[in-house]
């Protein structure tokens, strides 16, 4: 696991153990910055189930002006720190150990909206897809023109939550990113994508 590009490319990166975390791949990782693009420049940037930082990483390497990794887990977030170190990152970023549910309500509470929000819920918890999308629909955290994906079980099926609609799916091995955007009506979609 590395970062793909940006100022601290190649860096390798560690993972916290156990099962509810599972190391991103670079094929998924690059298909998450293709659609956010330049969208990452000077973006504040949210990294929900964190676990070892690597997208929240990879966004501060390629230009994100803050990142908030949020981890239930004292080992993810020990290992989010070692991997901040090791990049060379001493600013830009904040650090909540929380549960997710508590952290989007804090967030939500104190007015903060993102450009860019990444949802990696552990695929060991059927139930938690939904509901937690629901509620970063509710806490009202997406600015106008963000992107949020979310990663799930390829075999999971994922609907829209408005005012968050649902435009796009990519399937990739096991996973599946799901693509949702502050929408009126939905955009014209580009298609499921489907990598094996």
């Amino acid at each position: 696991m590395r970062v793909i590009s940006g100022t601290a490319r190649g860096r390798r990166l560690k993972a916290p153990p156990g099962l509810d975390t599972r190391p991103i791949t670079d094929m998924i990782k690059e298909a998450l910055f293709n659609v956010w693009g330049s969208q990452v420049e000077d973006a504040r940037f949210l990294d929900l189930f964190a676990g070892s930082g690597s997208v929240g990483l990879e966004a501060l390497s390629r230009g994100a002006h803050r990142v908030v990794f949020v981890d239930n887990s004292a080992a993810a977030i020990r290992i989010i720190r070692e991997n901040l170190d090791h990049c060379g990152f001493r600013s830009g970023f904040d650090i909540m150990r929380s549960d997710a549910f508590r952290a989007l309500k804090r967030i939500s509470s104190q007015a903060i909206q993102f450009d860019l929000i990444y949802v990696d819920p552990p695929f060991t918890r059927e139930d938690i897809f939904e509901s937690i999308m629901d509620t970063v629909s509710r806490a009202d955290i997406l600015a106008a023109d963000g992107i949020a994906i979310i990663r799930s079980p390829r075999k999971k099926d994922m609907p829209s939550f408005p005012p968050l609609v649902k435009y796009r799916q990519g399937n990739y091995g096991e996973s599946s990113l799901h693509y949702y955007c502050r929408c009126e009506e939905e955009p014209e979609d580009d298609g499921d994508i489907s990598h094996s």
